[in-house]
C-alpha cells in the first residue's frame, strides 16, 4: 500500500533549533529546517527551512531544487552574477541541477524544499 502524506500549514510547522549557516557571507546568520518527507531511495527530499536575514553561498551541483516561498523576500544570482531575481511569498524558484550563486536575504525567510537528486 501507498501512504498519501499530508502537510498542513507549513508557516507554522515547527522547524527546531537555529543554528549558524555554514555558507553565509553574514556573521550571525543562523538556519533551522525540518524534513518533512523523503523517497525510499532517498533522492527526493521535502522538507522547511528558514534563515535569518544576510547573504550565503548556494550550490546546486549534486541535486536541483524548487523553493516555495512561504514568507520573507530575497535576491537570488548565478554565481556569474547573471540571472538574478528577487523573490518573495508565493513565488516559486527553481534551483536546476548544476546551479551555483548567491542569495541575499532581506527578511526573515522560510521556504518549502524539494530536492531531487540523480543516481551516484
Amino acid at each position: 500500500m501507498i501512504s498519501l502524506d499530508t502537510f498542513g500549514d507549513l508557516a507554522t510547522v515547527e522547524t527546531g533549533a537555529f543554528a549558524p549557516k555554514p555558507t553565509t557571507l553574514t556573521e550571525g546568520q543562523e538556519e533551522a529546517a525540518v524534513g518533512l518527507w523523503s523517497s525510499p531511495d532517498g533522492r527526493v527530499n521535502i522538507g522547511v527551512w528558514e534563515c535569518t536575514p544576510g547573504r550565503f553561498t548556494g550550490d546546486r551541483t549534486k541535486g536541483g531544487e524548487y523553493c516555495h516561498i512561504i514568507s520573507g523576500t530575497a535576491t537570488v544570482t548565478n554565481s556569474d552574477g547573471s540571472g538574478s531575481r528577487d523573490i518573495g511569498p508565493g513565488d516559486l524558484l527553481v534551483l536546476p541541477q548544476g546551479w551555483t550563486g548567491e542569495w541575499v536575504l532581506h527578511s526573515h525567510m522560510r521556504k518549502l524544499y524539494v530536492i531531487t537528486s540523480l543516481p551516484e
